[in-house]
């Protein structure tokens, strides 16, 4: 008989949850669908996470910490901080998409963990704030504000990879030139 490894059901589980989350958002995500893909009994699932809103919130929050590990804001490189989010992101879609499900399903309503991820942008604003204070980039904009609308650009192109299609077009070379415009566009909006 094989030993029980609670760790190894955990990370399982937790896998399973993500795939299933970014396929089918909170509401139409299944206990039974991440408890068979994790080859672990729904019982298991609600003991170690709760119910499944907050299945969602520790996967958000954890795909979150690791993106923020992976590619901190860096105000003194924001080129290559465009870069490197653009390569995590098409590494990693399924944030993007956990994102934007989260977004759907809880408009402006409070957030589970809410006070977490207040914790986690304002790390990031407080770096953007940092290279304003030392005047590597522009503080005619307000920190959380300049942020938001490099996040916003840099993200959008994997939120709605239909329209990139549509307008930017779908060959390698196409992606390039985006990525340059990106890039172009961040350096005009962080300028001093």
């Amino acid at each position: 008989m094989a030993a029980r490894d609670p760790e190894a059901t955990r990370a399982r589980i937790f896998e399973a949850a993500v795939a299933e989350f970014a396929a089918h958002g909170v509401a139409g995500a299944r206990i039974d669908r991440i408890a068979a893909e994790a080859k672990a009994n729904k019982q298991l699932i609600y003991a170690y996470y709760g119910n499944k809103t907050e299945l969602f919130a520790t996967v958000l929050e954890k795909k979150m910490l690791d993106l923020a590990i992976s590619v901190p804001v860096d105000p003194d490189d924001v080129e290559g901080w465009v870069d490197r989010l653009m390569d995590y992101h098409a590494a990693h879609p399924e944030l993007l998409r956990l994102l934007f499900w989260e977004g759907m399903e809880y408009g402006v309503a409070e957030l589970p963990h809410e006070a977490e991820r207040h914790a986690h942008y304002a790390r990031k604003v407080a770096a953007v704030r940092d290279g304003q204070d030392r005047g590597v980039i522009t503080d005619a904009i307000p920190a959380p504000d300049l942020l938001f609308l490099l996040v916003a650009m840099t993200n959008w192109a994997m939120v709605v990879p239909q329209m990139k299609r549509i307008l930017i077009g779908g060959d390698p070379p196409d992606a390039d030139r985006l990525r340059a415009s990106i890039k172009e566009a961040a350096r005009r909006l962080i300028a001093r």
